[in-house]
Formats: C-alpha cells, sequence, structure tokens
C-alpha cells in the first residue's frame, strides 16, 4: 500500500489553531477506523479492487482521447 505522506495544501492553516487542526484530524482517523470495524474486511478489498477498475477505465478513456487527438483527420 502506499506511504501516507504530508499533504502540502492545508486550507485551514492560519485560519484556525493547530492544536484544533490535530484535533479533527484525530477525530477523523478514529471515525473512519470505527467504519472500518463495522464493515466485514471483505468489503474493503471488494472496495479497492472497485476503485482500481473504475480509475483503470478512466485511463483507457483519457488514452482514448489522446489517440484521437494525435491521428490526423480525414477530409471528407
Amino acid at each position: 500500500m502506499a506511504e501516507k505522506t504530508e499533504r502540502t495544501y492545508k486550507p485551514f492553516e492560519g485560519k484556525i489553531p493547530e492544536e484544533t487542526r490535530k484535533h479533527f484530524h484525530a477525530a477523523r482517523e478514529e471515525f473512519h477506523k470505527s467504519i472500518e470495524g463495522m464493515l466485514p474486511p471483505e468489503f474493503a478489498e471488494h472496495n479497492r479492487k472497485a476503485r482500481k477498475e473504475m480509475l483503470l477505465a478512466w485511463r483507457s478513456i483519457i488514452d482514448a482521447s489522446i489517440e484521437r487527438m494525435e491521428t490526423p483527420k480525414k477530409k471528407a
């Protein structure tokens, strides 16, 4: 699985106290853990595979669009 990286874009930085941001972050993580606890492990695997298939579908659409752009148009 991909490593977690520090976000560079922090929309609320400087607008709310850092301590508040940390509490919200911790609350979000705990909420995600509680949701994961309610769902069977197979759900997470199925969800990951479904997301991958959707991304592959979008990749296919983008590749086809690029290919059409690079192909010279036929004159009628």
